[in-house]
């Protein structure tokens, strides 16, 4: 399946299959029982997602939403997880799966916890550019985003950017 830019995979508390992401990124926001969206992980090609759903099912934690245009598979579940009952090796395989992705977090956390914000948008704004090369991170993301992403307020987010943008205008 395709999705476009802006469109939705799947919508928090829903339930339904897995998903692989052949190709583009995904966003996955959450909402607070107020009402506030709030974005938390960004998902690559090459994922399969939820990850919280590849052992045992379970709602959906979060809504998946196209940062750019998206090559998808749907996986339904009773063939993900039939697949795990029969060929037991497909476990290690899923856990392999998880670690990775939880390393990434790790690594995500440490970032947050030991750069300068500078440091953090520079960090954040090349991994984006490997995915995406022809698209800046502010038309990706807003400020807003940006700044739940990397644990800075929106205001400290647009005057690195602008920032950002000076030192790649001067370079």
């Amino acid at each position: 399946m395709r999705l476009h830019r802006g469109e939705t995979l799947f919508r928090q508390g829903e339930s339904g299959p897995l998903y692989r992401i052949d190709a583009g990124l995904l966003k996955i926001v959450r909402t607070d029982p107020g009402g506030t969206p709030f974005i938390f992980n960004i998902i690559a090609a090459g994922e399969t997602i939820p990850h919280h759903s590849l052992i045992s099912p379970k709602e959906y934690h979060g809504t998946a939403i196209a940062l750019t245009a998206c090559e998808i598979t749907m996986i339904p579940a009773k063939e993900w997880y039939g697949e795990l009952e029969r060929e037991p090796s497909k476990y290690r395989e899923t856990a392999l799966l998880l670690q990775s992705r939880l390393r990434t977090m790790q690594q995500r956390i440490d970032q947050l916890t030991a750069l300068e914000p500078a440091e953090k948008l520079k960090r954040l704004n090349r991994w984006f550019a490997s995915y995406v090369p022809d698209a800046p991170l502010g038309e990706l993301l807003t400020q807003e985003e940006i700044g739940q992403l990397l644990g800075l307020r929106r205001e400290t987010v647009n005057r690195l950017l602008r920032r950002l943008r000076a030192e790649e205008g001067s370079g």
